[in-house]
């Protein structure tokens, strides 16, 4: 990777993830590291936002950067008026110079941008969109108050050989109801997993109203919206492994040491193994052994292990194991619903 792209994509990394369920074993300490300066940066923001605000646009209302002119304002227009709405920390992380130098980099030889990504959630709205090659992507995030909270420019590496080989089982949606794909998608754009071909195909879930995944104190988990939701088993097979005493995390503070949480795995046969993690302490329903079917509830979703918030981590795998296995991509026996990014996707029936 180009250094000062590296540079990039660490130090202007995007706010509000969903914290990894991957373990140390696949994140870098600098991944790590970006990612709890993003969350911090987040609250400050929130915690100081009318006063940053008129701060950092002081100057530059004439010419104000939106998720619908950045694209053209970074390769046509002035990367000056986009750095000027960058955050304080992140001017703080990043020069104007090496800014510019890194985006010019990156930019060159591209003809063409395709939008892969707009969502919103919590008071931040993403973007992100991969060049014509689809080795190129930006992610780009906006606060309310019209801040570039993050900027990332990443190269892409895509699979096609696992992208286009679908799972031989057919899975319905292993919860009831309207729920939000938080990470899901063919492309680290869309689903940050997609490098690790242990996760690739992962998705993370959550439950969300009025653009929130959370209603009043953020340190509480019953004020999730997906705290404590039915799982289900999304297709029929037999339980191989359980893990159902790990405590649930008080939201923002998360459990390395244990990173799927709770969870149940399910054999399906022909190598398909379904892995439901982050479920919540003592509410697995089922035992090693267990013939469940389609639909059997097998716990409630929580928010144990490596989980920053109440979410569903959900995969398939040629494997037991969540760190040795290889994710496979899940053949959904609904075909008229898109499991990416920033999608409403409606559950089994109530």
């Amino acid at each position: 990777m180009n250094r000062k792209w590296k540079l990039l994509l660490l130090t202007v990394t995007a706010c509000a993830v969903l914290s990894a369920c991957t373990s140390n074993k696949i994140t870098s300490d600098e991944a790590e590291q970006a990612e709890k300066q993003a969350t911090e940066q987040v609250k400050d923001q929130k915690d100081n936002g009318d006063t940053s605000s008129k701060e950092q646009n002081d100057g530059s209302t004439a010419q104000q950067v939106t998720p619908d002119n950045l694209m053209d304002t970074l390769t046509k227009g002035s990367k000056d008026a986009i750095y000027n709405q960058f955050t304080p920390d992140m001017k703080q992380a990043v020069s104007l110079e090496d800014f510019k130098a890194s985006a010019d980099s990156f930019l060159k030889g591209v003809k063409s941008w395709k939008q892969v990504v707009d969502s919103e959630m919590n008071g931040l709205t993403e973007h992100a969109w991969t060049d014509d090659s689809g080795t190129k992507g930006i992610l780009a995030y906006f606060t309310e108050d019209h801040q570039i909270a993050g900027l990332s420019i990443t190269p892409l590496e895509p699979h096609p050989d696992t992208d286009n080989k679908p799972t031989k089982t057919g899975f319905q949606f292993p919860m009831k109801g309207e729920m939000y794909v938080f990470w899901g998608g063919h492309s680290v754009m869309e689903n940050y997993h997609y490098e690790h071909e242990t996760q690739r195909y992962a998705l993370d879930i959550v439950q969300t109203k009025d653009g929130a995944s959370y209603q009043g104190d953020a340190k509480d988990n019953a004020n999730y919206y997906a705290f404590g939701q039915p799982l289900y088993a999304a297709a029929d097979g037999t339980v191989v492994e359980i893990k159902n005493d790990i405590e649930d995390n008080v939201p923002g503070v998360m459990n390395p040491e244990e990173p799927a949480g709770n969870y149940v795995v399910i054999d399906h046969g022909n190598k398909e193994y379904s892995i439901t993690g982050h479920i919540k302490k003592g509410s697995v329903a089922v035992k090693k052994g267990d013939k469940v079917k389609q639909g059997d509830r097998i716990g409630d979703l929580g928010n144990s292990g490596n989980s920053s918030e109440a979410h569903l981590h959900f995969q398939v795998s040629d494997g037991p194991d969540l760190f040795t296995s290889r994710s496979l991509n899940i053949r959904w026996a609904d075909q008229s619903q898109e499991l990416t990014r920033g999608n409403t996707v409606q559950g089994l029936p109530e």
